[in-house]
């Protein structure tokens, strides 16, 4: 019986790989590089932003390090951020909808605390969440299971009553190795048919996710 959902925040709750892909964008443009969305999708979508940032500056060979580039990215992010990033379509109607159901949600984002909060608290759904586990409470980042595992511990229900929800490879290949089912909401980058065959589903859209658990 599902006792407890556990989001993932970015591409899968929040329209924000289209900002990530942008960011890059700004930072490149000073150098002279334009850098595509096609790229973007096929090599940096749905990464830890550290293994990104180390990427373009060595593939493009930038004359900063990568601490400098972390920050002009956080600088960058923040401006994003003020602006507002939206939640994705369905986002707002499964949170009630898991609310009213009495489901325990929570968060286990790669995302700093702050940045998390800021954008739930933008779109006025921090209250739908009952446990938070952010990346620095984790020793290592996705495949790998620690951050589903950390958020599992914080609700005390057991794995097969837990459902956690990801858009990305890396995000659902965590899941997996943390022993707890996943769907899938693929945003930019659609994972492997091999991944994807590990979910208990794959989905367009949360909404569909909603109609999803009220006929299971």
């Amino acid at each position: 019986m599902l006792q407890s959902v556990i989001f993932d925040l970015d591409g899968l709750l929040i329209d924000s790989e289209i900002v990530a892909y942008r960011i890059y964008c700004d930072i490149l443009r000073p150098y002279g590089y334009d850098f595509s969305l096609a790229h973007y999708a096929e090599k940096y979508s749905g990464r830890p932003v550290l293994r990104n940032m180390t990427d373009v500056i060595a593939e493009y060979g930038l004359p900063i390090s990568v601490k400098e580039g972390l920050r002009l990215a956080s600088e960058i992010d923040g401006e994003y951020i003020q602006r507002g990033i939206p939640l994705k379509k369905g986002a707002l109607e499964l949170l009630t909808f898991l609310k009213e159901r009495g489901c325990l949600i929570s968060l286990a984002t790669s995302s700093l605390e702050e940045r998390a909060l800021t954008i739930l608290g933008q779109n006025r759904v921090v209250e739908y969440f009952d446990t938070f586990t952010y990346a620095p409470e984790v020793t290592n980042g996705k495949p790998a299971p620690d951050i589903f595992l950390k958020a599992l511990s914080k609700t005390g229900i057991a794995a097969e009553d837990t459902l956690i929800m990801e858009d990305s490879e890396a995000g659902v290949q965590a899941a997996v190795a943390a022993h707890i089912p996943v769907v899938c909401v693929p945003d930019m980058v659609r994972p492997s048919n091999e991944t994807l065959q590990k979910t208990v589903g794959v989905f367009d859209s949360l909404l569909q996710v909603k109609e999803w658990i009220e006929k299971e």
